[in-house]
C-alpha cells in the first residue's frame, strides 16, 4: 500500500470508525446468471407484453413460450406451426405480436413508410396490384412494419429481454466450455502434492 492509499484508509477509518468496506453485489441487467428458468423468464416477458398489447389468443401461454424458444433455436414458422399443431399464419401473427422479427423480413422491397401511405389511400388488393405482388406479401410486410414501429415505441425492450434470456444463456454455455477447456489445458500435466 503506497503512502497516499494509506492516508486515505486512515481518513476513512477516522470518519466511519470502520476498518473494512464491503460492497453489496447485486445481479445487474445483462448478467449471465439470472434467477429463474428460461421458460419462467420467457413467460414473464410475454405476460408483460400481454398487459400492454392485445396479443393473438389462438395460442395459450405455454405455446407462446414454446414459440419463442423455437424462434431462438432457428426454427421457421412452418416447423413451429407443426410442433404447436396450429397454422403457419397463427405462428407468424403471434411471433410478430411478440416483436420477433426475422432479419430477412426487414429486407423488404417495399419501404415501410411508403407502404403505410399506400394502404392509407387504397385497399390491400390495389396496393398489391400497383406493386406487382400478392396481397399476402403486402399484408405480411405491413405487419412487419407495424411490429417494427411498436418495437421502436418501447425502445425495443421486449425483444431485448428475449435476447437476454436466449442469447445470454447460449453465451453462458459457451463461456463455461471455454473456461473448462482453458483450465484443463492450463492444468494438464500438473501434479498435486497434498498431504492430508
Amino acid at each position: 500500500m503506497d503512502e497516499k492509499t494509506e492516508s486515505l484508509r486512515d481518513i476513512f477509518i477516522d470518519v466511519t470508525e470502520e476498518s473494512t468496506v464491503t460492497e453489496h453485489q447485486e445481479d445487474v441487467r445483462g448478467s449471465l446468471t439470472r434467477e429463474g428458468s428460461t421458460e419462467d423468464r420467457t413467460a414473464d416477458v410475454i405476460a408483460a407484453m400481454a398487459d400492454r398489447y392485445d396479443l393473438p389468443t389462438s395460442l395459450d401461454d405455454a405455446q407462446r413460450v414454446d414459440l419463442v424458444a423455437a424462434f431462438y433455436a432457428g426454427a421457421d414458422d412452418d416447423s413451429i406451426a407443426e410442433s404447436l399443431d396450429t397454422t403457419t399464419e397463427t405462428v407468424e401473427r403471434t411471433r410478430l405480436a411478440l416483436h420477433l422479427v426475422r432479419d430477412r423480413e426487414t429486407d423488404s422491397p417495399i419501404e415501410p413508410s411508403d407502404l403505410r401511405e399506400r394502404l392509407a389511400d387504397a385497399d390491400v388488393a390495389t396496393v398489391a396490384a400497383d406493386l406487382d405482388t400478392t396481397t399476402e406479401t403486402v399484408e405480411h410486410h405491413h405487419r412487419v412494419a407495424e411490429t417494427q414501429a411498436a418495437r421502436r415505441a418501447v425502445g425495443d425492450r421486449f425483444r431485448e429481454a428475449f435476447d437476454e434470456i436466449y442469447l445470454d444463456a447460449d453465451l453462458a454455455s459457451h463461456t463455461d466450455d471455454v473456461t473448462r477447456d482453458g483450465l484443463d489445458e492450463a492444468t494438464e500435466g500438473m501434479e498435486n502434492e497434498l498431504s492430508l
